[in-house]
């Protein structure tokens, strides 16, 4: 065969084209094993620099000192805890017609305005230091909605309620302010409309020893010259220019 001249002694073929040797002797494979290997070291060596250098090692990219920004952390919102027990509520129309401290002509006269609906407002809170919240009833009138009766319901041991204040008169209203009673009265003289009283007293009571006490008394006049609804509005005017 062309270019096969014979094998050497120690069994390696050496093959020959014209003059020259293309053949793949163990010097020209030792040769191109040692180029292989430096390669492969280069790119070991340029991938360990890129590392390094891409995650803030010590490399030539480093640039200024490390970040002190504080790092953001979530906290996890908060629900308010509600402690307060709601307020039981009572039937203020049964309590009413059941009490006698409640006069015959509120009681007679207590009934629904429309439907099932009774001229009652009911409020609860704490007056008394009882056991559960105090209960205020207010009673008014179907058409006008005056107030005719205030009421004050203190709860006992047994559950029960027990009538521990009663105002009644007419254009009487109470409420509960931080504790207290107050109790708001308006003043009609014989022309004043019911929408226009000529004033008021509002008076505050606080419970102590078992009872209520007057604890303080405001009186209001209302002007007389308001409140007729007659006056037109007046024209608004432009401020002055300079």
């Amino acid at each position: 065969m062309r270019g096969l001249t014979g094998s050497g002694d120690d069994g390696t073929v050496t093959g020959r084209t014209g003059g020259g040797t293309t053949g793949g002797g163990p010097a020209r494979r030792l040769t191109r094993w040692a180029a292989s290997s430096a390669a492969l070291t280069g790119l070991a060596v340029f991938g360990l620099c890129a590392v390094s250098c891409s995650t803030g090692g010590t490399g030539t990219r480093d640039e200024g000192p490390a970040g002190t920004d504080p790092v953001a952390r979530v906290t996890p919102s908060t629900t308010a805890t509600v402690t307060a027990r709601p307020a039981p509520r009572v039937d203020a129309v049964a309590l009413l017609k059941a009490d006698p401290k409640v006069s015959g002509r509120v009681r007679m006269d207590l009934k629904p305005c429309t439907g099932d609906e009774y001229p009652v407002d009911t409020s609860y809170g704490k007056l008394t230091g009882g056991p559960s919240p105090d209960v205020v009833v207010n009673v008014m009138t179907c058409g006008d909605s005056i107030g005719v009766g205030t009421y004050v319901y203190r709860p006992g041991a047994d559950g029960a309620y027990h009538n521990v204040f009663a105002v009644e008169q007419p254009a009487v209203y109470g409420t509960i302010d931080r504790g207290d009673l107050v109790v708001t009265i308006q003043m009609y003289e014989q022309k004043d409309q019911v929408a226009y009283p000529s004033g008021e007293e509002v008076i505050t009571y606080h419970w102590s020893g078992g009872r209520f006490g007057e604890e303080d008394r405001v009186l209001n006049d209302f002007n007389r010259a308001v409140g007729t609804g007659d006056e037109a509005l007046p024209e608004p005017t432009e401020p002055p220019r300079n």
